[in-house]
Protein backbone atom coordinates (compact mmCIF):
# COMPACT_ATOMS: atom_id res chain seq x y z
CA UNK A 1 0.00 0.00 0.00
CA UNK A 2 1.66 3.64 -0.84
CA UNK A 3 1.34 6.56 1.66
CA UNK A 4 0.44 9.46 0.21
CA UNK A 5 2.35 12.26 0.18
CA UNK A 6 0.42 15.83 0.35
CA UNK A 7 2.71 19.22 -0.40
CA UNK A 8 1.04 20.77 2.30
CA UNK A 9 -0.19 24.64 2.16
CA UNK A 10 0.54 26.65 5.05
CA UNK A 11 1.20 30.66 6.22
CA UNK A 12 4.52 32.28 7.38
CA UNK A 13 3.18 33.06 10.40
CA UNK A 14 6.43 35.32 10.86
CA UNK A 15 5.57 38.02 7.94
CA UNK A 16 1.67 37.48 8.01
CA UNK A 17 0.11 40.60 8.77
CA UNK A 18 -3.31 39.52 8.91
CA UNK A 19 -4.59 41.62 6.53
CA UNK A 20 -7.06 38.90 5.27
CA UNK A 21 -6.04 39.17 1.48
CA UNK A 22 -5.93 35.33 1.34
CA UNK A 23 -8.96 34.63 3.57
CA UNK A 24 -11.20 36.67 0.90
CA UNK A 25 -9.89 35.43 -1.80
CA UNK A 26 -9.37 31.59 -1.55
CA UNK A 27 -13.13 30.00 -3.20
CA UNK A 28 -13.44 27.26 -1.48
CA UNK A 29 -13.17 28.84 2.86
CA UNK A 30 -9.49 26.67 3.18
CA UNK A 31 -8.55 29.55 5.08
CA UNK A 32 -9.08 30.26 8.96
CA UNK A 33 -8.54 32.68 11.13
CA UNK A 34 -8.35 33.43 15.20
CA UNK A 35 -6.90 36.41 17.05
CA UNK A 36 -3.40 35.28 16.15
CA UNK A 37 -2.57 33.70 12.89
CA UNK A 38 -4.22 32.69 9.41
CA UNK A 39 -4.29 28.94 8.66
CA UNK A 40 -5.13 26.60 5.70
CA UNK A 41 -6.99 23.95 6.01
CA UNK A 42 -5.57 20.66 4.55
CA UNK A 43 -8.63 18.67 3.92
CA UNK A 44 -10.34 21.77 1.98
CA UNK A 45 -7.43 23.06 0.00
CA UNK A 46 -6.81 22.72 -3.50
CA UNK A 47 -4.07 23.98 -4.54
CA UNK A 48 -6.23 26.39 -6.63
CA UNK A 49 -3.39 28.89 -5.99
CA UNK A 50 -6.25 31.77 -5.81
CA UNK A 51 -4.12 33.39 -2.82
CA UNK A 52 -0.88 34.10 -3.56
CA UNK A 53 -0.71 36.32 -5.77
CA UNK A 54 -2.78 38.88 -4.02
CA UNK A 55 -0.99 38.24 -0.63
CA UNK A 56 1.37 41.64 0.03
CA UNK A 57 3.98 40.09 1.99
CA UNK A 58 4.56 36.41 0.49
CA UNK A 59 3.44 34.78 3.90
CA UNK A 60 0.88 32.61 1.92
CA UNK A 61 3.49 31.17 -0.30
CA UNK A 62 4.81 28.52 1.85
CA UNK A 63 4.48 24.65 1.63
CA UNK A 64 5.91 21.54 3.51
CA UNK A 65 6.00 18.02 2.44
CA UNK A 66 4.30 15.79 4.84
CA UNK A 67 2.02 12.33 4.54
CA UNK A 68 -1.78 13.12 4.22
CA UNK A 69 -2.10 11.01 7.58
CA UNK A 70 0.52 13.71 9.66
CA UNK A 71 -1.01 16.69 8.20
CA UNK A 72 -0.78 19.86 10.10
CA UNK A 73 -4.24 20.23 11.49
CA UNK A 74 -5.60 24.17 11.78
CA UNK A 75 -5.73 23.62 15.48
CA UNK A 76 -1.76 23.48 15.71
CA UNK A 77 -1.26 26.25 12.96
CA UNK A 78 -3.32 28.54 15.32
CA UNK A 79 -0.64 28.33 18.11
CA UNK A 80 2.42 28.82 15.86
CA UNK A 81 5.11 31.51 16.31
CA UNK A 82 6.95 30.32 13.11
CA UNK A 83 6.78 27.30 10.36
CA UNK A 84 7.57 23.98 11.46
CA UNK A 85 10.88 23.28 9.25
CA UNK A 86 10.92 20.87 6.20
CA UNK A 87 10.90 17.19 6.42
CA UNK A 88 13.82 15.66 5.01
CA UNK A 89 12.77 13.35 2.04
CA UNK A 90 15.10 10.90 3.47
CA UNK A 91 13.16 10.52 6.99
CA UNK A 92 10.02 9.71 4.69
CA UNK A 93 8.55 6.46 3.87
CA UNK A 94 10.47 4.70 0.76
CA UNK A 95 7.28 4.37 -1.02
CA UNK A 96 6.31 7.76 -0.53
CA UNK A 97 9.43 9.15 -1.79
CA UNK A 98 8.69 7.00 -4.87
CA UNK A 99 5.00 8.52 -5.13
CA UNK A 100 6.58 12.03 -5.15
CA UNK A 101 8.92 11.25 -7.35
CA UNK A 102 6.68 9.94 -9.52
CA UNK A 103 4.59 12.99 -9.45
CA UNK A 104 7.14 15.23 -11.30
CA UNK A 105 8.68 15.65 -7.55
CA UNK A 106 5.59 17.16 -5.44
CA UNK A 107 5.27 20.40 -7.93
CA UNK A 108 1.49 21.59 -7.94
CA UNK A 109 -0.14 23.20 -10.61
CA UNK A 110 -0.63 26.76 -11.06
CA UNK A 111 -3.03 26.98 -14.07
CA UNK A 112 -6.22 27.30 -11.82
CA UNK A 113 -8.51 30.15 -12.97
CA UNK A 114 -7.94 33.60 -10.78
CA UNK A 115 -10.93 34.39 -9.05
CA UNK A 116 -10.38 37.69 -7.65
CA UNK A 117 -12.93 40.57 -8.55
CA UNK A 118 -9.87 43.04 -9.00
CA UNK A 119 -6.23 43.33 -10.74
CA UNK A 120 -3.79 40.85 -9.15
CA UNK A 121 -1.00 42.75 -11.83
CA UNK A 122 0.31 45.81 -11.58
CA UNK A 123 -0.55 48.52 -14.13
CA UNK A 124 1.56 48.12 -17.08
CA UNK A 125 3.52 51.80 -16.42
CA UNK A 126 3.58 51.08 -12.88
CA UNK A 127 7.40 51.60 -10.91
CA UNK A 128 9.21 48.87 -9.86
CA UNK A 129 8.62 48.21 -6.33
CA UNK A 130 10.66 47.36 -3.47
CA UNK A 131 9.02 44.62 -1.15
CA UNK A 132 9.90 42.89 2.19
CA UNK A 133 12.91 44.58 2.59
CA UNK A 134 12.37 44.42 6.50
CA UNK A 135 10.71 41.97 8.31
CA UNK A 136 9.52 40.93 12.06
CA UNK A 137 13.44 39.70 12.81
CA UNK A 138 14.90 42.72 10.88
CA UNK A 139 12.43 45.60 11.43
CA UNK A 140 13.58 49.21 11.24
CA UNK A 141 12.99 51.87 13.57
CA UNK A 142 11.24 54.98 12.35
CA UNK A 143 10.99 58.41 15.05
CA UNK A 144 7.20 60.28 14.85
CA UNK A 145 7.86 63.40 13.91
CA UNK A 146 3.92 64.58 13.79
CA UNK A 147 0.66 62.94 14.79
CA UNK A 148 -2.24 64.99 13.60
CA UNK A 149 -5.98 64.75 14.14
CA UNK A 150 -7.55 64.71 10.89
CA UNK A 151 -10.64 64.35 11.85
CA UNK A 152 -12.96 67.36 14.01
CA UNK A 153 -13.15 67.24 17.56
CA UNK A 154 -16.49 65.69 19.20
CA UNK A 155 -16.62 63.25 16.32
CA UNK A 156 -16.53 59.48 16.78
CA UNK A 157 -14.10 59.23 14.33
CA UNK A 158 -11.03 59.74 15.91
CA UNK A 159 -8.43 59.63 12.75
CA UNK A 160 -4.70 60.56 12.71
CA UNK A 161 -2.51 61.61 10.29
CA UNK A 162 0.98 59.88 11.44
CA UNK A 163 4.90 61.28 10.13
CA UNK A 164 7.16 58.81 10.52
CA UNK A 165 11.00 59.53 9.52
CA UNK A 166 13.53 56.98 9.05
CA UNK A 167 16.51 59.27 9.21
CA UNK A 168 19.36 57.44 6.84
CA UNK A 169 17.93 54.23 6.94
CA UNK A 170 16.88 53.17 3.47
CA UNK A 171 12.95 52.26 3.43
CA UNK A 172 11.89 53.53 -0.62
CA UNK A 173 7.96 53.50 -1.03
CA UNK A 174 5.57 54.01 -3.96
CA UNK A 175 1.94 55.20 -3.85
CA UNK A 176 -0.33 52.28 -3.10
CA UNK A 177 2.13 50.61 -0.89
CA UNK A 178 1.72 49.59 3.28
CA UNK A 179 4.16 48.97 6.10
CA UNK A 180 3.60 47.19 9.41
CA UNK A 181 3.80 48.47 12.81
CA UNK A 182 4.70 46.13 16.01
CA UNK A 183 3.15 47.23 18.77
CA UNK A 184 4.73 46.67 22.07
CA UNK A 185 4.13 44.78 24.98
CA UNK A 186 2.26 41.25 24.61
CA UNK A 187 -0.72 39.47 24.42
CA UNK A 188 -2.93 37.61 26.69
CA UNK A 189 -1.14 34.66 25.78
CA UNK A 190 2.12 36.37 26.76
CA UNK A 191 3.38 36.76 22.89
CA UNK A 192 4.05 39.76 20.90
CA UNK A 193 1.72 41.38 19.35
CA UNK A 194 1.32 40.88 16.05
CA UNK A 195 2.20 43.67 12.91
CA UNK A 196 -0.95 45.93 11.91
CA UNK A 197 -0.79 46.67 8.59
CA UNK A 198 -1.32 50.57 7.24
CA UNK A 199 -1.38 52.10 4.09
CA UNK A 200 0.94 55.13 3.27
CA UNK A 201 -0.54 58.24 2.48
CA UNK A 202 2.41 59.99 0.64
CA UNK A 203 4.07 59.87 -2.39
CA UNK A 204 7.32 58.52 -3.52
CA UNK A 205 9.34 61.40 -2.45
CA UNK A 206 8.43 61.22 1.03
CA UNK A 207 5.60 63.26 3.46
CA UNK A 208 7.78 66.33 2.89
CA UNK A 209 9.42 66.50 -0.36
CA UNK A 210 13.26 65.58 -0.16
CA UNK A 211 12.70 63.70 3.23
CA UNK A 212 13.22 60.29 4.02
CA UNK A 213 9.94 59.92 5.93
CA UNK A 214 6.38 58.79 5.34
CA UNK A 215 3.06 59.29 6.72
CA UNK A 216 -0.19 56.74 7.41
CA UNK A 217 -3.28 57.57 8.14
CA UNK A 218 -4.70 55.58 11.27
CA UNK A 219 -8.50 55.31 12.92
CA UNK A 220 -8.55 54.95 16.46
CA UNK A 221 -10.60 51.40 16.90
CA UNK A 222 -13.01 51.66 19.89
CA UNK A 223 -15.92 49.31 18.89
CA UNK A 224 -15.85 45.77 16.89
CA UNK A 225 -17.44 44.93 14.05
CA UNK A 226 -20.17 44.20 16.01
CA UNK A 227 -20.19 47.48 17.85
CA UNK A 228 -18.97 46.20 21.20
CA UNK A 229 -16.69 48.47 23.17
CA UNK A 230 -13.22 46.98 22.41
CA UNK A 231 -9.87 48.83 22.44
CA UNK A 232 -7.78 48.06 19.30
CA UNK A 233 -4.40 47.47 20.32
CA UNK A 234 -2.21 48.75 17.06
CA UNK A 235 -4.82 51.53 16.38
CA UNK A 236 -4.72 53.19 19.70
CA UNK A 237 -1.15 52.85 20.49
CA UNK A 238 -0.75 54.89 17.09
CA UNK A 239 -2.78 56.88 17.74
CA UNK A 240 -1.35 58.55 20.95
CA UNK A 241 2.15 58.50 19.90
CA UNK A 242 3.99 61.69 20.77
CA UNK A 243 6.72 63.47 18.33
CA UNK A 244 10.33 61.61 19.49
CA UNK A 245 8.64 58.35 19.91
CA UNK A 246 10.58 55.58 18.12
CA UNK A 247 8.70 52.58 16.37
CA UNK A 248 9.27 49.71 15.05
CA UNK A 249 8.03 48.91 11.15
CA UNK A 250 7.87 46.51 8.90
CA UNK A 251 7.91 46.13 4.91
CA UNK A 252 6.88 48.00 2.73
CA UNK A 253 4.25 45.63 1.43
CA UNK A 254 2.26 46.01 -1.75
CA UNK A 255 3.38 45.09 -5.58
CA UNK A 256 -0.31 45.63 -7.47
CA UNK A 257 -2.43 48.48 -5.65
CA UNK A 258 0.16 50.75 -7.64
CA UNK A 259 -0.24 54.49 -9.65
CA UNK A 260 0.51 54.01 -13.60
CA UNK A 261 3.32 56.42 -14.18
CA UNK A 262 2.05 57.00 -18.02
CA UNK A 263 1.40 60.67 -18.74
CA UNK A 264 -2.14 60.60 -20.02
CA UNK A 265 -3.52 57.79 -17.30
CA UNK A 266 -6.76 58.76 -15.80
CA UNK A 267 -7.32 57.88 -12.18
CA UNK A 268 -10.70 57.20 -10.94
CA UNK A 269 -9.89 56.92 -7.28
CA UNK A 270 -13.05 55.37 -4.41
CA UNK A 271 -12.63 55.48 -0.84
CA UNK A 272 -14.37 55.30 2.52
CA UNK A 273 -12.69 56.74 5.96
CA UNK A 274 -8.81 55.75 6.57
CA UNK A 275 -8.87 54.18 2.69
CA UNK A 276 -8.20 57.57 1.22
CA UNK A 277 -4.52 57.44 2.79
CA UNK A 278 -3.51 55.54 -1.09
CA UNK A 279 -5.41 58.47 -2.78
CA UNK A 280 -4.03 61.32 -0.40
CA UNK A 281 -0.95 60.02 -1.99
CA UNK A 282 -1.33 59.45 -5.10
CA UNK A 283 -3.22 62.74 -5.49
CA UNK A 284 -0.18 64.46 -3.83
CA UNK A 285 2.24 63.07 -6.70
CA UNK A 286 0.30 64.28 -9.37
CA UNK A 287 -0.19 67.99 -7.40
CA UNK A 288 3.54 67.71 -7.01
CA UNK A 289 4.48 66.52 -10.86
CA UNK A 290 2.16 69.50 -11.54
CA UNK A 291 4.30 72.14 -9.89
CA UNK A 292 7.00 70.77 -11.20
CA UNK A 293 5.57 71.73 -14.98
CA UNK A 294 5.38 67.65 -15.27
CA UNK A 295 1.97 68.32 -15.77
CA UNK A 296 -0.18 64.88 -17.14
CA UNK A 297 -3.17 64.96 -19.05
CA UNK A 298 -4.92 62.32 -17.24
CA UNK A 299 -8.04 63.16 -15.34
CA UNK A 300 -8.21 62.43 -11.67
CA UNK A 301 -11.47 61.86 -10.37
CA UNK A 302 -12.37 61.04 -6.45
CA UNK A 303 -15.64 59.49 -5.02
CA UNK A 304 -15.15 59.89 -1.16
CA UNK A 305 -17.34 59.10 1.64
CA UNK A 306 -17.74 59.17 4.81
CA UNK A 307 -20.43 59.36 8.12
CA UNK A 308 -20.45 63.44 7.82
CA UNK A 309 -18.16 66.12 6.79
CA UNK A 310 -16.87 65.91 10.06
CA UNK A 311 -15.50 62.42 10.29
CA UNK A 312 -14.24 62.99 6.54
CA UNK A 313 -10.03 62.86 6.75
CA UNK A 314 -8.60 65.98 5.54
CA UNK A 315 -11.35 67.65 4.14
CA UNK A 316 -9.96 71.00 4.42
CA UNK A 317 -6.81 70.24 2.52
CA UNK A 318 -9.06 68.76 -0.15
CA UNK A 319 -11.35 71.89 -0.58
CA UNK A 320 -8.29 74.18 -1.83
CA UNK A 321 -7.12 71.47 -4.26
CA UNK A 322 -7.81 73.40 -8.14
CA UNK A 323 -10.80 72.46 -10.02
CA UNK A 324 -9.24 72.02 -13.04
CA UNK A 325 -6.63 69.64 -11.19
CA UNK A 326 -9.11 67.09 -9.31
CA UNK A 327 -12.87 66.37 -9.56
CA UNK A 328 -13.71 65.63 -6.07
CA UNK A 329 -17.20 63.68 -5.08
CA UNK A 330 -18.20 63.55 -1.16
CA UNK A 331 -20.95 61.11 0.09
CA UNK A 332 -22.56 61.53 3.46
CA UNK A 333 -24.41 58.84 4.93
CA UNK A 334 -25.14 60.32 8.23
CA UNK A 335 -25.13 64.11 7.29
CA UNK A 336 -27.60 66.07 9.55
CA UNK A 337 -31.46 66.58 7.64
CA UNK A 338 -29.99 64.52 4.48
CA UNK A 339 -30.65 61.19 2.78
CA UNK A 340 -28.18 58.60 3.25
CA UNK A 341 -25.74 59.04 0.61
CA UNK A 342 -23.11 56.43 -0.60
CA UNK A 343 -19.92 56.54 -2.71
CA UNK A 344 -21.93 54.52 -5.28
CA UNK A 345 -24.71 56.56 -4.88
CA UNK A 346 -22.70 59.22 -6.17
CA UNK A 347 -21.07 57.91 -8.77
CA UNK A 348 -24.55 56.84 -10.37
CA UNK A 349 -24.95 60.79 -10.29
CA UNK A 350 -21.94 61.48 -12.10
CA UNK A 351 -22.83 58.82 -14.38
CA UNK A 352 -21.83 60.12 -18.03
CA UNK A 353 -18.68 61.37 -16.50
CA UNK A 354 -17.59 57.98 -15.01
CA UNK A 355 -18.59 56.58 -18.49
CA UNK A 356 -16.52 58.17 -20.20
CA UNK A 357 -13.72 57.04 -18.27
CA UNK A 358 -15.10 53.58 -18.59
CA UNK A 359 -14.54 53.95 -22.31
CA UNK A 360 -10.68 55.01 -22.46
CA UNK A 361 -8.10 52.63 -22.38
CA UNK A 362 -5.88 54.87 -19.93
CA UNK A 363 -8.13 54.80 -17.10
CA UNK A 364 -7.21 52.71 -14.08
CA UNK A 365 -9.66 52.18 -11.03
CA UNK A 366 -8.87 51.91 -7.30
CA UNK A 367 -10.79 51.40 -4.75
CA UNK A 368 -9.92 51.68 -0.92
CA UNK A 369 -12.07 51.26 2.15
CA UNK A 370 -14.38 49.06 3.49
CA UNK A 371 -15.21 45.61 2.73
CA UNK A 372 -18.81 46.40 2.47
CA UNK A 373 -18.55 48.95 -0.17
CA UNK A 374 -16.87 46.45 -2.99
CA UNK A 375 -19.69 45.41 -3.62
CA UNK A 376 -21.91 48.77 -4.38
CA UNK A 377 -19.09 49.82 -6.04
CA UNK A 378 -18.95 47.25 -8.78
CA UNK A 379 -22.58 47.27 -9.19
CA UNK A 380 -22.30 51.00 -10.36
CA UNK A 381 -19.73 50.97 -12.60
CA UNK A 382 -21.50 47.73 -14.59
CA UNK A 383 -25.08 49.92 -14.35
CA UNK A 384 -23.23 52.43 -15.64
CA UNK A 385 -21.47 50.53 -18.19
CA UNK A 386 -24.46 48.83 -19.14
CA UNK A 387 -26.66 52.40 -19.81
CA UNK A 388 -24.00 53.48 -21.80
CA UNK A 389 -23.90 50.24 -24.07
CA UNK A 390 -20.34 48.42 -22.71
CA UNK A 391 -20.03 44.70 -22.14
CA UNK A 392 -19.34 44.94 -18.48
CA UNK A 393 -18.43 41.43 -18.11
CA UNK A 394 -15.86 41.71 -21.21
CA UNK A 395 -14.72 45.24 -19.78
CA UNK A 396 -14.46 43.74 -16.63
CA UNK A 397 -12.08 41.44 -17.39
CA UNK A 398 -10.09 44.22 -19.96
CA UNK A 399 -9.98 45.98 -16.67
CA UNK A 400 -8.50 43.12 -14.57
CA UNK A 401 -6.31 41.66 -17.24
CA UNK A 402 -4.41 44.98 -18.00
CA UNK A 403 -3.52 46.16 -13.71
CA UNK A 404 -6.53 48.69 -14.40
CA UNK A 405 -9.17 47.83 -11.22
CA UNK A 406 -7.40 47.08 -8.10
CA UNK A 407 -9.65 46.74 -5.02
CA UNK A 408 -8.29 47.00 -1.43
CA UNK A 409 -11.26 46.51 1.10
CA UNK A 410 -11.18 45.16 4.67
Amino acid sequence: MTTEVLKQHLIDPEICIRCNTCEDTCPVDAITHDSRNYVVDADICNHCMACISPCPTGSIDNWRTVLRVAAYPTADQLTWDELPKEIPLADLPVDAVALLDNNGGGELQTNAADVSLGSVVAPASASQPTVNLHGIKNFISATVSGNFRVTQLGTESDTHHIVLDFGSANFPVLEGQSLGIIPPGVDAQGRAHHARQYSIANPRDGERPGYNNVSLTVKRVTTDYDGKPVRGVASNYVCDLKKGDVVQVIGPFGSTFLMPNSAPSHILMICTGTGSAPMRAMTERRRRLRLAGRDNAGKLMLFFGARSQQELPYFGPLMNLPKDFIDINFAFSRAVNQPKRYVQDVMRERTDEVAKLLKDDNTHIYVCGLKGMEAGVLDALRDTAVTNGLDWLALHQIFRREGRLHLETY
